[in-house]
């Protein structure tokens, strides 16, 4: 079982906040921004809050305060001065920082309060694009170097996939006004990171056609029963890590024997493994694309 961190190292802080380790050093022993424990083999380790007053500082120094100065602020000064700058202007990083403090006190109520003030200004589709994706990027990043664990990750994302599911079903109300095409989105066999696919329903749907969401780990064979039910399908799928490196053309090839073949229907595809294959090689009826937005742009 995998623990939860409340204790961090300096690389961890350094992930988290962007600030090289040895600037985080200089800013603690000149001027005493932080006061780290110390293992028994000398070892600096920070905790929570420690973690907080490190994004509250980045953020004003990143937004033209000398650390002199912000050191001279106190404890209790620096978060006003934040929340005072933040209420004078829209900056991306402290909406990043206030969304990764959230994740790692495991405290839905920031999310939300974090949410709800983005709401005020920005679209629910503006704030996915703005403040989610650069926070999913981030995600990635923070996992590939052990700062967070997957209890942070699957926090994160299932309050994510919640306001994506909230504003997905306003538009499952209405009737499917471009009878064009029928999407039908779905992940293959193991893959289970759906939040992406789940945003591209809310896309498609909010250009008015027919979305069918089948979700995680579907089987080729598994498709071919909407095949007689529909015209022009296009199956929308993400490739994360699966299929893998030595499957994916295969995975590909079989797909388009069993339900592209002669006819209408097309694949569009997203995800990391898309790396692997040259996508010059693939027909025509199978399309890469790098981003959501590239797709969204295709609707």
């Amino acid at each position: 079982m995998n623990n939860v961190k409340s204790n961090f190292s300096i690389k961890d802080l350094e992930n988290l906040s962007g600030i090289k380790a040895h600037t985080i050093r200089i800013w603690e022993k000149r001027y005493n921004l932080f006061q780290p424990n110390r293992t028994d083999t000398n070892i600096r380790c920070y905790n929570i809050e420690n973690l907080q007053k490190l994004l509250n500082v980045t953020f004003l120094y990143n937004n033209g305060y000398k650390i002199s100065k912000i050191s001279q602020l106190g404890e209790e000064k620096i978060p006003m001065v934040v929340r005072d700058l933040v209420s004078e202007q829209s900056n991306n990083g402290h909406v990043l920082n206030s969304f990764k403090m959230s994740m790692m006190n495991f405290d839905q109520s920031q999310f939300f309060k974090t949410y709800n003030s983005l709401l005020k200004e920005k679209s629910f589709r503006e704030i996915f694009y703005e403040d989610f994706i650069p926070l999913l990027t981030e995600l990635g990043l923070l996992w590939q170097t052990d700062t967070i664990t997957p209890s942070h990750e699957h926090f994160i994302c299932a309050l994510i996939k919640q306001k994506i599911l909230v504003n997905t079903e306003k538009l499952q109300f209405s009737t499917p006004t471009n009878a064009s095409k029928t999407f039908v989105l779905y992940l293959p066999d193991n893959e289970i990171h759906e939040l992406g696919l789940m945003f591209l329903n809310y896309e498609i749907l909010s250009k008015g056609y027919q979305a069918i969401f089948l979700g995680q780990s579907i089987p080729i064979f598994s498709l071919k029963d909407l095949v007689p039910l529909y015209d022009n399908i296009v199956f929308v799928s993400y490739f994360t890590v699966q299929p893998d490196k030595d499957n994916i053309m295969a995975y590909l090839e079989d797909f388009h024997d069993l339900l592209l073949k002669d006819s209408t229907s097309e694949l569009w595809i997203l995800g990391k493994m898309l790396e692997e294959i040259n996508q010059k090689d693939l027909p025509k009826t199978i399309i890469g694309f790098s981003q959501i937005d590239h797709l969204v742009q295709k609707l």
